[in-house]
């Protein structure tokens, strides 16, 4: 027999994987509960009764957006058969491969709390989860599942330029990896112009950062 609990998780989960597809499908105004609720077969109430509002469903699809890629990274970090640069050069084509695979979800991953559309409606949000919303802060577990790719992230960084420039060079090869994203999503890389692939340029970043960790 299938608890209350069991059958909450089922209904989570499919309201998740829904939200999830109508992001990738049009971004996130095409996220609205009443139709993650018809995609995911369930009754009209039940997406109010796991979310407090539209920006705290989409901060649960971030979160576990966050989450995938850190486990990715730490799967890297912890493989024994890999060198520093391989790690690295994985870590960072994994998080350019969310960006071409997965705009919308990519720019979420990185949008500034009250510049998005979706975001609006942040405050009456608030009210509704202190009201009426299930337990937890899903901006809270957003910001933990992010730390957690940065600090696997930083570990990876580490082993090659020591502790001392982990964060400053941390924070370049983000910037680049950014960027790159942003350039093969325009459609700027591999031009007449440019002539770059993205594994080209996030293997020269890798080369570069290997050897600045050589002579520091």
């Amino acid at each position: 027999m299938v608890t209350r609990a069991e059958s909450a998780a089922v209904t989570r989960r499919a309201l998740l994987d829904a939200a999830a597809e109508l992001l990738d499908l049009g971004g996130p105004e095409a996220v609205t509960l009443r139709e993650v609720g018809a995609r995911a077969g369930v009754t009209r109430g039940a997406p109010y009764r796991h979310f407090a509002g539209k920006d705290s469903l989409l901060t649960a699809v971030v979160t576990e957006g966050w989450e995938r890629i850190g486990d990715q990274v730490h799967a890297l970090r912890t493989d024994p058969a890999l060198s520093a640069s391989e790690k690295l050069r994985g870590a960072l084509r994994a998080l350019i491969g969310v960006g071409r695979d997965q705009p919308h979800l990519y720019q979420m991953l990185f949008r500034r709390p009250g510049h998005r559309p979706e975001e609006l409606g942040e405050g009456l949000d608030r009210v509704r989860r202190q009201l009426c919303g299930p337990a937890g802060d899903p901006a809270a577990d957003r910001v933990r599942a992010a730390g957690r790719f940065q600090d696997e992230f930083l570990a990876i960084v580490a082993t090659l330029v020591g502790e001392r420039n982990t964060r400053h060079y941390g924070a370049l090869l983000l910037s680049g990896a950014h960027g790159i994203a942003d350039m093969e999503l325009s459609g700027h890389l591999g031009t007449d112009r440019l002539r770059s692939t993205t594994d080209e340029l996030v293997d020269t970043l890798v080369r570069m950062v290997g050897d600045a960790g050589e002579t520091t």
